[in-house]
Order: C-alpha cells, then sequence, then structure tokens
C-alpha cells in the first residue's frame, strides 16, 4: 500500500502552494518510504508516498490514461490486476506501466465511476478527470484501506483537503487540531472509530464503499455516494445447501482463491499466525499454494491466560514453517503506547494493537513488506462469545412471559452496581440497528464506561447524541434479515472498520510500511458466506461452523476445532505498581482538568478500586477497559491537541503541538 494526499480548490481556479502539499506527503511518510509523487494543475494537487509491491521499475505515481486527461493517485492493491489490465487491453487500452495504479484512468474511461464496481481489492483513490473538471475520492468496500478529509475556508477560499491519514491534512497547515467530543463518545460505545465521525473536529472519515463524486466550479458540487454496502438474504430466502461436503467445497474455492491472489506481489510475502483457526487456515493454504511453507510471525504474550503460541507451535509443526516470535508483555505495552496513538490518531483501548504494532515492526525489520492475516472470519461466522450470550438469551426468552433477557441484563446492572444506561438513548439505538442484537451487550458493557468516567460537562455535551444514528445504518434492510445477520453486519460495519482493520490492522502496520493483506476480506468470500443460511455458520453455540470442517482439510482437529480464544494483551497494564512517568501525568488531577473529557475523583478511585473486583468478573473487565479509554484518550489529546499534560513528545507536524481546551470556561472557572 501507500499515502495518498491532496488539496482541492472548489472554485476550481487556484493553485495550491507546493510546500503545503509536501509537508503533506512528508507527514505519511512511513505509508510509502520508496518514492514520492506529485500532480499540480490549476484548481487541485495531489500527492503519493509509494511503498512498491507491485510494478517496482514503472509504478510512480502518477499515473495517467493515454492523454493524459485523468490523473489518478491510489493506495492499495488491486488483486484481479492481471485478468482486468487484459480485458482492457483487449477492448484498445494502452497500458505505459506494469503497476495496478493504471486500471483506475482506463476503467474510468470505459465506465466512469462504474469503474469501483469492476474493482477487486483494498483501495483509496484519488482521480481527476481534467474534461469533466471531476475529482473522485474511493475507500474499499470494507474500509481497509483509510482516506479521510475535511472542507475548510482558508485565505477567502472553499478548499477541500483529504489524506490517508489525517496527519497529512494536519500537516497542510490549513486546518486546526481541534478535539470533538462525538468523536470520544463514539470511541467510548464502539471501541473504535467505525467512521464517518473523528475525533477531530470538522474531520470525517470517508465510509467504506463510499466515494465523494466533486465537481468543480462557481457552484461547486460535493456529493457522498454510496457504490457497495454488505447485504444479506431475507430471512426465510437464505441458501441451505444440498450438504456440507458441497458448501464446504465452495467455500473452499472461494477461499483458495483469494489467498492465492493475495499472494501475488513483486516482493516476498509472509503471515500472521496466532494459533486460532483464521490465521492457521490462511497460513496453511498459503503454503499449498506455494508449494513451500510461508514465513510466518508469531506474537508471544506474557501471560499464561493469554499465550497461544503453543497452538502457533502446533501449527507451524504440521506446516513445516519456523514463526519468528515476538514477545510482548504489559512493559512493552505501556513503552509502545504513544507511538500506538500517534500512528492511530484516536485513542485505542485494545491494548492487542501495541502488540500488532511490535509484530510489524518485526515483519519490517526482517525485510519484508507484505502479510497475510485472518481478520474477517470471526465478523462473517459469528465467532465472539457475546454471540453465544445473546443466543442463549435468545432460547430462553421463547418461553412464553418470562423476558429471561432482560431480567439477566438487570440482574448484571444490579450485581455489578453498574450506572443505568439512558433507557431512550438505548431505544434509540436498537430501533437504528434493526432490532437489538448481540453486539448491543457488548458495546453496553464498555459504554457503562461513560457514566463512571466522563465528567459532568463531557456527559452534557454526549447526553442527547446516539452514536448509532450516526452510522448510516440500513435500518429497513436489516430488519428483513435474519437477527444472526444483523449481528454480522455490525461484526464487519463497526468492530471490524472501526477497530480491526483499522488500529489494529492499516495504523500499525503501515506505520512501519508493512501492508496486511486479508484473505475473509475478499468480496467473493464474503457473498458466498452471506446467503448461507445461519446454521452453517453458527450452529448451537458452536461459531464459524463451515469454517471448522474446512480446516479439517489442512489442519490437526485440535486447532480446527479449537475454541474461540479472544486474542488480547492485558488491560490492567497501566495499573501496576511501577509505571512510566507519563501514566500518572496524564491521569493527574491537573491534566484531566486540562482536557475536560473525565472526572478526576472517579478516575483516582477506579485506579486501585477495580482491583478489589474478582478478575473474571465483567464489572472489573469494563473497568480496566474504560481506564484504558481515559489514558489513550489523555495521550491523544498530549500527542495531537496540548503537549503540556506530560513530559512526551507532541506529534512533530502542523499545529501538534496546538493547546486547545474544549471547556475552557468550565476549567477556568
Amino acid at each position: 500500500m501507500c499515502g495518498i494526499a491532496g488539496i482541492i480548490d472548489l472554485a476550481g481556479q487556484r493553485s495550491p502552494e507546493p510546500g503545503r502539499l509536501r509537508n503533506m506527503a512528508a507527514a505519511i511518510v512511513h505509508r510509502g518510504p520508496d518514492e514520492d509523487g506529485f500532480f499540480d494543475t490549476p484548481g487541485l494537487a495531489f500527492a503519493n508516498r509509494r511503498l512498491s509491491i507491485v510494478g517496482l521499475a514503472d509504478g510512480r505515481q502518477p499515473i495517467f490514461n493515454e492523454d493524459r486527461s485523468i490523473a489518478t493517485v491510489f493506495n492499495g492493491e488491486f488483486f484481479d490486476y492481471p485478468s482486468l489490465k487484459q480485458q482492457l487491453e483487449g477492448r484498445g487500452h494502452r497500458f505505459a506501466t506494469h503497476c495496478d495504479t493504471e486500471l483506475i484512468p482506463h476503467l474510468y474511461e470505459d465506465y466512469q465511476e462504474g469503474m469501483l464496481d469492476h474493482l477487486e481489492g483494498q483501495f483509496g483513490i484519488a482521480m481527476w478527470d481534467s474534461r469533466r473538471r471531476r475529482v473522485i475520492l474511493a475507500r474499499d468496500r470494507f474500509g481497509i484501506c483509510p482516506m479521510y478529509y475535511t472542507r475548510v475556508r482558508w485565505d477567502g477560499t472553499d478548499w477541500m483537503i483529504f489524506g490517508s491519514e489525517i496527519k497529512a491534512i494536519l500537516a497542510s497547515g490549513m486546518v486546526e487540531a481541534k478535539p470533538d467530543p462525538l468523536g470520544i463518545n463514539h470511541l467510548f460505545t464502539f471501541i473504535g472509530m467505525p467512521g464517518p465521525q473523528t475525533c477531530f473536529k470538522g474531520i470525517r472519515a470517508l465510509e467504506p464503499g463510499h466515494f465523494l463524486d466533486i465537481h468543480l466550479g462557481q457552484s461547486p458540487r460535493v456529493e457522498d455516494r454510496l457504490y457497495w454496502r454488505m447485504d444479506f438474504p431475507t430471512q426465510g430466502e437464505e441458501v441451505r445447501g444440498p450438504d456440507l461436503k458441497t458448501l464446504v467445497d465452495g467455500l473452499e474455492h472461494e477461499l483458495l482463491t483469494s489467498v492465492e491472489k493475495r499472494l501475488r506481489a513483486d516482493v516476498p510475502v509472509v503471515s500472521y499466525l496466532s494459533g486460532g483457526v483464521d490465521s492457521s487456515v490462511v497460513v496453511a493454504m498459503a503454503s499449498r499454494i506455494r508449494g513451500n511453507p510461508i514465513p510466518s510471525f508469531t506474537i508471544r504474550i506474557k501471560a499464561p491466560k493469554l499465550d497461544e503460541t503453543a497452538e502457533a507451535t502446533v501449527v507451524a509443526k504440521h506446516i513445516g514453517t519456523t514463526p519468528i516470535v515476538v514477545d510482548v508483555g504489559a512493559e512493552e505495552v505501556l513503552n509502545t503506547y504513544p507511538t500506538l496513538i500517534r500512528a492511530a490518531e484516536a485513542p485505542v483501548v485494545d491494548t492487542s494493537c501495541a502488540a500488532l504494532l511490535l509484530l510489524a515492526k518485526e515483519v519490517n525489520k526482517h525485510g519484508y513488506k507484505v502479510a497475510l492475516t485472518g481478520e474477517g472470519s470471526d465478523e462473517w461466522m459469528a465467532g465472539y462469545p457475546w454471540h453465544k450470550v445473546h443466543r442463549v438469551a435468545s432460547w430462553f426468552d421463547q418461553i412464553p412471559g418470562l423476558k429471561v433477557s432482560q431480567w439477566m441484563r438487570r440482574f448484571f446492572m444490579w450485581i455489578t452496581r453498574s450506572p443505568r444506561h439512558n433507557q431512550e438513548l438505548q431505544k434509540r439505538a436498537i430501533s437504528a440497528i434493526g432490532g437489538y442484537n448481540g453486539w448491543m451487550d457488548f458495546y453496553n458493557l464498555f459504554s457503562l464506561s461513560k457514566l463512571r468516567l466522563f465528567s459532568a460537562d463531557m456527559l452534557s455535551q454526549v447526553r442527547d447524541h446516539s452514536p448509532f444514528e450516526d452510522m448510516n445504518f440500513p435500518t429497513e434492510q436489516m430488519r428483513k434479515w435474519h437477527p444472526l445477520n444483523r449481528e454480522l453486519y455490525m461484526s464487519g460495519r463497526c468492530h471490524l472498520a472501526g477497530l480491526l482493520i483499522n488500529a489494529k490492522g492499516d495504523r500499525v502496520a503501515m506505520n512501519s510500511s508493512v501492508e496486511t493483506r486479508y484473505p475473509f476480506l475478499d468480496v467473493n468470500v464474503f457473498n458466498y458466506l452471506a446467503k448461507l443460511h445461519p446454521k452453517w455458520k453458527f450452529r448451537g453455540l458452536r461459531d464459524k461452523y463451515i469454517l471448522r470442517h474446512l480446516a479439517d482439510r489442512y489442519l490437526p482437529s485440535s486447532i480446527s476445532w479449537r475454541k474461540k480464544a479472544m486474542f488480547r494483551a492485558p488491560f490492567d497494564s497501566f495499573h501496576l505498581d511501577k509505571v512510566p512517568p507519563f501514566v500518572d501525568q496524564l491521569l493527574s488531577q491537573e491534566s484531566l482538568l486540562k482536557t475536560g473529557y473525565f472526572d478526576a475523583a472517579q478516575v483516582k478511585h477506579w485506579r486501585t478500586g477495580f482491583k478489589k473486583l474478582p478478575s473474571w468478573s465483567l464489572a472489573r473487565i469494563s473497568i480496566e477497559m474504560g481506564l484504558v479509554g481515559v489514558l489513550a484518550t489523555q495521550l491523544w489529546h498530549q500527542t495531537y491537541i496540548d503537549s503540556s499534560l506530560a513530559d512526551l513528545p507532541a506529534w512533530d507536524g502542523a499545529n501538534g503541538s496546538q493547546k486547545v481546551n474544549i471547556f475552557p470556561t468550565k476549567v477556568n472557572a
């Protein structure tokens, strides 16, 4: 992958200052250390930082069509490049490079914005059509590649500024870094940032499967348009199939094809290996396709209950690979978090993201640029424990008049002495997603942190705000789906896009110039699984049912049928007896009052109070996650908004050390 950025005068007249664009490219040099490229014309300018993976010798961007009326910069990979290039050449198009970027201008010549329907892969695209005075900014179907944008009035002109990372936008010097309480509310709802909301006021994330259609002129038009969205059959119309073997054969074909496509590169490809069925199947298939074991990388969490290296070793021996192991414990998590927040550009609650950042660093250290990984399997086949909890509750709910699930949730709130959610907001959230599903249990558990830890000012800012209503869910469509498929949609749209392929994927990998590829996030794999009856994905309380049968063809049964283990690092890393000075500084009363997000007294109380709860307690897990969220938010504020909170360096780009307070009146009173 690469990094792209640009500045557009929506009137189509003024050229941005060249120095601004170069600063933007420099801010994302980690995304593309191999070379840079720039394009400017009256009205706009594009920049690219390239991580060369395909077409090493002649893929420098921007890339044009034959008459240079169309220019494009691109971040990502098109896995159907060979076949699409052949089709286009058969229709008379002439290619000047061996790089997959060149598909974009030629496809656009034939299909206009319909080109997006023909592209398979992971991508962020910026394309300029000089004849129509039109810019297209597009993002792939699942949101693997990031794309951010903002619209600002600067020096009397209406500008659109975009980039693969928010750092590029800030580095333009035209955008002030300000916090958005609604974005922080999203973070404390979804444990990630699925977009379009970000934590920076005025800066938006382009949603997966969307493109911005921008027409320049005296009356410019900017439209956010949908070209693809996850879909499922109407309940009762799912494919039940003739028999299990036939369905497993079909999945094997789609997944093998997906893995084979993602092995295509002009550089070596490696794989992550956790010991779970998802990454293990990917490694096994890749090794079979190549005819020799694929190099693999494994994380060893230095906590017995979280360490999966024994299972990873079983897989490695079975396949014949020798994984490179990276040890990660509380100390490594603590020391890595400032870098993690700088990479993610948002607070990060999931401490395992720090482990993935260190893993990518090791991949880069060994000279590799591309790694396969197993994300997407849990999302498409109900791999999370809350699916099981919700299913059990639903079974009891079938007993007339008992409403067991409601009593279970009330009992949990009582036994953990948890604060109560705003019931009106709960109803609005449930309505927005087409009916209650298992993700609400998980998100509600974490959202309790708002009630425990937000300051009175912060609560007043977000009291009537429902993050679920910001997500543009296809509510009416969702109501027609099987309840499990509603859960799977939430998995893909919120958890996958907001955390797994964002803070846990692209941002930590590209921080070390490593591209991650996801065989389960192939559109054909998704479509195949989406159409199947839920019983093939989640049978009884057995998740990933069809995948486990497929895994039996490649792996020992102890791995194929292994119980799902959530990959995570300890949440209590920030609350040990010895922590780096920045932790106490960021959580001090002075720093908490400066930012205004959190109640200093409650943070002080729970920093020690959670230890009185049993380690297995859901209440303790909720509080630990909430405290990580507090620390991560303070660290994000220190990095990008106000560098006076702790003895840590701020991000060194434009506006990186600016001091901004969202509650100046209250704090100064």
